[in-house]
Parts: structure tokens; sequence; C-alpha cells
């Protein structure tokens, strides 16, 4: 397996894990806002499952597109944003909902509120976001210190690149208040962003145990102000 397929792997298996359990029951309507290229697009659509990606980007839906017609698959690539996200999909129209990366950088409440919108009742929502903790002792042991020291009670975007950061708590907080229940949250990247990329790419197994650990701490609480990124799963209003 290529380098940049284990580093993605390692990155990306415990959103995998959650959502294929949460998608188990059979093919759903799935909107992926800011879902670019596909990469979580095109294996939803493999599974079975009828996806649309939405993404201002038209050069990122073109790839998109490039990359379904390679495993010979069917996924819509729209151009939009979460501004226009109910006239790009319509309402009503999804049963699941991708949000990974978004919400940092688009206004929190706004997306929330468009999402909630193009979710059918008791849809499904995940949610993949920068979480703060971990973002202030990356910038700190960087030696960026006045960026870790700005991060740390800043709830406002750091910088356009990255954005915002949240907190366990801050996340609950934004989808209780529009409407979603929470239904998980996990810890993601708790190992993966501190591990030297060459120790997982050269050393046999290192892979494949790196993501053992990665799963073993996702659902421990004691863990979620170390993860780069949480996922959540959320269902709208029934």
């Amino acid at each position: 397996m290529p380098s940049r397929e284990q580093r993605g792997s390692v990155r990306t298996a415990v959103v995998w894990d959650a959502l294929e359990a949460a998608l188990a029951d059979g093919p759903r309507d799935v909107v992926d806002l800011g879902g670019g290229t596909g990469g979580f697009a095109v294996r939803l659509a493999e599974s079975g499952h009828r996806v649309r990606v939405v993404d201002p980007s038209p050069d990122a839906l073109a790839a998109l597109a490039r990359r379904a017609r390679e495993v010979d698959l069917e996924v819509s690539g729209l151009q939009g944003d979460v501004a226009d996200l109910v006239e790009v999909v319509g309402a009503g129209s999804a049963d699941v909902v991708l949000c990974h990366g978004v919400l940092e950088v688009v206004d929190p409440a706004l997306a929330l509120a468009r999402i909630g919108q193009v979710l059918r009742p008791g849809g499904l929502l995940s949610l993949v976001v920068g979480q703060r903790h971990a973002a202030v002792i990356a910038r700190a042991m960087a030696g960026h210190f006045q960026q870790a020291r700005g991060l740390l009670d800043d709830r406002e975007p750091v910088d356009p690149r990255t954005g915002r950061r949240f907190t366990a708590d801050e996340v609950r907080d934004l989808l209780a208040d529009h409407g979603f229940g929470a239904v998980a949250v996990h810890a993601v990247r708790v190992f993966a962003d501190l591990v030297p990329a060459a120790l997982v790419d050269q050393e046999p197994g290192a892979a494949a145990a790196l993501v053992d650990l990665e799963r073993a701490v996702a659902q421990r609480p004691e863990y979620l102000p170390l993860a780069t990124q949480l996922h959540v799963l959320a269902h709208a209003a029934s």
C-alpha cells in the first residue's frame, strides 16, 4: 500500500468505522457538503448509497467526476456552498449529510441551520471538526507560542486557511441549539499526527497497529482533548 494511502487510512479509520456502522441498514440519500474530490463520496457510492457532493470548487468537482468514472460509479457533483445548500439539493431531500472539515471555515450557525433544512426528520449528520486543545498544543510545539495563546480561549477563526477550532462541549451546545441530538462523539487522530510519518510508512505493521490504537481510544472521553479532530454523529429533530 502506498504511504499516502497508509496515512489516509490511519487518519480516517475511526470516522469510517462509525459512519459505516450507522449506515449499515440500507442505501441512503447522502449529501456530502464540501466533499471536494470525493474521498468519502466515492466509497459511500461503492456501498450502494446515492451520493451528491456539494462544493464551491469546480476543479474539485471535476476531479470527483474523474474519480467516479474510474470506478464506474455515479456520484452527482453540484457547485454550491453552505449559503445556497437548500436551493442546490432541495429541502428535506437527504437521509444523511456529511459535513467534514467545513464548520471551521464557515458560519457554524448558518451551516447547521441549512443542514437541518436539507435533512429529513430524524436524518443523520456526520460532523468532523478541528479540536481546539490539540491545536493549542500543536502550535506551541511548533514554537508558535503567541498563536497558541490566542487560540486558547478564542472561538473565532485563527486564520482563513485553518479556521476556528472547537471543544467537544462547544460542538454539543451548537448541535443542541439547532435541534440536533448528539448520538456519539469520537476522538480522531489522537496519535496519528504525533507519530513520525517515516515510521508509519516504513515499519512493517506500524500503520495497522496505529489504526488499532486510534480505535481503542476513539470513544474514551479522556482522550477527546488530545484529538486533532472530533467526529460527531447527530440526528435531526424527528
